[in-house]
């Protein structure tokens, strides 16, 4: 799937210029630094529901 971004020159320069630095295009950079804050979500969603469901009983009690 396709997606297109405007980004301001000002924008646009610094993302080229940090994928250069990592040997990347902009493009590969981009799609990368996506797929992390994706998977970190993920696992802090996966995380937050565990604690959530396992004290679901203390917070019950406490919420009286």
């Amino acid at each position: 799937m396709t997606i297109t971004i405007d980004l301001p020159p000002e924008q646009y320069e610094q993302l080229a210029a940090l994928a250069l630095r990592k040997g990347q295009t902009a493009e590969e950079f981009a799609r990368r630094e996506l797929a992390d804050r994706l998977a970190r979500e993920a696992a802090f969603q996966a995380a937050a529901g565990y604690v959530l469901d396992k004290n679901a009983e203390l917070y019950r009690r406490l919420a009286q």
